[in-house]
């Protein structure tokens, strides 16, 4: 008479067995992959890669069993030839990873917003296993003078950009007692403060000038977005260059969306123009068009030229990135570099600068190397 009942009972546990099998089993899945399979899916991913494009590939296999939040760098560098953009470069290479991605059960996340190019995140179940780098390989190109028409020698223009939170940096900066250019975020709490020291000891000073990346992670409170009008852009600009005072000249905070949007680089280069301001284009995606845009309306400009400083914030890759820069600028002629008032950047600084004229190149700051 009361088998029914235990038997409906007895069902019930089953289903909640069950289901207790089936969330163990999801968590199970969620679960990073071993180092070794994160290991061996990157080196698959570089083996396609060197096989679909011309591309100097490298990886970092930085994943471990012990950090649950670790994974496997790529760094692919491609440098556009006249056959191929850098955008048809970086959709090839995409394909070719795609036959290890579906193999390997990994889905991609992307693009997002990097420093130095356009980044990739591979995930299963949720957790990367994979960021992929995409740089673009920055050579001279007709845009710059060569060392030959030069009349000065070479010479290096550093920005370091970010500044408006902490004086303690900005104070490092100024002890350096070099030609350094400093790009000031504006709205920050010690953004005018910052802008009117540099201004008062010699300082050339930049707004920072925030603009919209790609998946806009990080947006300041006011930001250049595409499909403002020019009555907007103007507005805004002005309303940033009260909060930074004393600027010559204007560089992008992010933008990778904005710098590849010609409408939007159509509406402010005309109002830096009009206010007597020189544009230097980060280069925070290959897709930029700010510069092109400055020449063609008549804005004095250049462009980062040579790698990020810091994108590896410890003093011995900074120091090994400043070496390069200081190449480049003897090569080139003129060279734009870009840090950040990182610890490790500004020690790095203190170490490589003085040795900037024995190695033949001018520090100056960079209204000298713009056009």
């Amino acid at each position: 008479m009361n088998s029914q009942p235990r038997l409906i009972r007895a069902g019930t546990l089953l289903s909640a067995l069950g289901l207790l099998a089936a969330l163990l089993g999801a968590c199970k899945k969620a679960e990073k992959p071993p180092a070794a399979e994160i290991h061996a899916i990157t080196r698959e991913f570089l083996t396609a890669m060197k096989a679909a494009a011309q591309a100097d590939v490298s990886s970092e296999l930085s994943a471990t069993d012990q950090d649950p939040a670790s994974f496997d760098v790529i760094n692919v560098t491609i440098r556009a030839d006249s056959s191929s953009s850098s955008q048809e470069i970086i959709a090839r290479l995409l394909r070719a990873m795609n036959s290890v991605a579906t193999r390997r059960r990994l889905s991609r996340d992307g693009p997002l917003e990097s420093r130095d190019g356009i980044l990739y995140a591979y995930r299963r179940a949720g957790v990367v296993t994979q960021k992929v780098h995409f740089h673009e390989r920055l050579e001279a190109s007709s845009h710059e003078v060569p060392p030959s028409a030069q009349t000065g020698g070479a010479r290096l223009a550093i920005i370091i950009d970010d500044l408006g939170n902490d004086r303690a940096a900005a104070d490092a900066i100024f002890a350096l007692q070099c030609p350094i250019t400093v790009s000031v975020l504006p709205n920050h709490p010690r953004s005018i403060e910052i802008a009117q020291e540099a201004h008062r000891r010699g300082y050339q000073i930049m707004l920072h000038l925030p603009m919209e990346s790609v998946g806009n992670e990080r947006p300041e409170a006011q930001e250049l977005r595409p499909g403002m009008s020019a009555g907007e852009v103007t507005a805004l600009v002005d309303n940033l260059l009260q909060a930074v005072p004393d600027v010559a000249g204007v560089n992008n905070h992010q933008g990778s969306q904005s710098t590849a949007d010609a409408a939007l680089m159509d509406e402010l280069m005309p109002v830096l123009r009009e206010r007597n301001l020189f544009y230097v284009d980060s280069r925070t995606t290959a897709a930029t068009v700010a510069y092109d845009s400055a020449q063609r309306i008549g804005v004095r400009s250049g462009f980062r030229n040579v790698p990020f400083l810091d994108d590896v914030a410890e003093v011995g890759a900074v120091r090994k990135q400043l070496q390069l820069a200081l190449r480049d600028a003897r090569k080139k002629g003129d060279a734009i570099a870009i840090g950040h008032p990182h610890p490790a950047t500004l020690e790095a600084l203190r170490d490589v600068l003085p040795e900037a004229k024995s190695q033949g190149v001018r520090l100056v700051f960079v209204s000298e190397v713009v056009h």
